[in-house]
């Protein structure tokens, strides 16, 4: 294993030592010196990845490096980047056109780096007994713009479903799940009926969908997972038959069209001039693949994230998708456009 641990199971129990201990970790010993501090802001969906990784860093690193983690959604926290207020952005979807301009205007060169992948899950409450599975066109029904006011009970996206509310749950539109989601399922990023319950941070959602019988929301898969006790995973039907969420669909490239990567934008001129940040990145680049899965998402590759070192450390700036996400991407297919970039 690279990295700071001798073996996986010892890095293991590691993680589950400190995830519920973050505000005590940042604490040092009062003759431990002062490091530069670094400052992460962005996506709900990346933060328990992020964070995960801050704690673990913090527990091996013995000299102190404060470390702030907020959560604003990734297009506020892609606003706070560009301004220049953080040195790293945690997002669920590609930096858009819009958001690379202000960067450029702004002087802020960024270095993108792919950090796992998500099988974005919709999600009904576990006592809803007639919905498994539903197909990206009946999706689209519930969630396009023109469905305001007027998709309002079960029976009207199918006959076959109970004349009963239906309840939306879904990320507010600073949310790049929510971008995500509309251009996949839609057609474009932000069309989408608003009549619904929008929040940026994704545990209200499962909270709401977890006391509502009658909801339908959609967030990171590493939420399902987390509270898959009172939340139900359906089933997505894009035309050969309905596929659940998992590591291994989104393996085999069969959860389509709601697999996606995740990202992290760290600010180069920060890397160049902070010592700790570059630490951090190195530390984050050689662990998250033992990280990520005990936070219920999906890691890439060892070379995939040996290809992130080599990129970080030659400082290459800039983005290979364009301003757009692309839905039919798979993790051997990102790991090659990383290799040519």
């Amino acid at each position: 294993m690279n990295g700071r641990y001798a073996d996986t199971s010892t890095f293991v129990s590691t993680i589950a030592a400190v995830l519920g201990a973050a505000l005590a970790l940042t604490a040092c010993a009062p003759d431990e010196p002062e490091r530069a501090s670094i400052r992460i802001d962005g996506s709900s969906t990346v933060h328990p990845i992020t964070q995960a990784v801050v704690d673990a860093f913090l527990v091996d690193d013995r000299i102190s490096t404060a470390i702030a983690v907020n959560v604003s959604g990734t297009g506020g926290g892609f606003e706070q980047f560009c301004a220049g207020n953080t040195d790293i952005s945690n997002a669920s979807r590609p930096i858009s056109v819009e958001e690379m301009d202000a960067c450029r205007e702004a002087g802020i060169a960024y270095i993108e780096l792919p950090i796992a992948f998500d099988a974005l899950t919709v999600v009904a409450n576990v006592k809803n007994d007639w919905l498994d599975s539903i197909t990206v066109r009946e999706l689209k029904a519930i969630w396009e713009p023109a469905a305001k006011g007027t998709v309002k009970r079960w029976n009207q996206v199918s006959v076959e479903y109970p004349d009963r509310p239906l309840n939306l749950y879904a990320p507010g539109r600073d949310s790049g799940t929510f971008d995500y989601f509309t251009e996949a399922i839609v057609g474009t990023a932000g069309a989408s009926r608003d009549d619904y319950l929008a929040a940026e941070d994704d545990e209200i959602l499962v909270q709401g969908v977890s006391q509502d019988p009658n909801a339908l929301g959609y967030f990171g898969m590493a939420y399902y997972e987390a509270n898959s006790d009172g939340l139900k995973a359906i089933a997505i039907d894009n035309g050969s038959g309905p596929i659940l969420p998992s590591p291994e669909t989104v393996h085999a490239a069969q959860y389509r069209p709601l697999a996606r990567p995740l990202f992290i934008y760290v600010n180069a001129e920060s890397a160049q001039n902070n010592p700790s940040l570059r630490e951090f990145v190195k530390f984050y680049m050689e662990n998250a693949s033992f990280v990520i899965p005990t936070v219920g998402y999906i890691a890439l590759t060892d070379e995939s994230y040996h290809i992130n070192e080599v990129t970080f450390h030659n400082n290459e700036v800039g983005t290979v998708f364009g301003g757009r996400s692309q839905f039919d991407l798979t993790i051997p297919e990102l790991q090659r456009r990383r290799a040519e970039f």
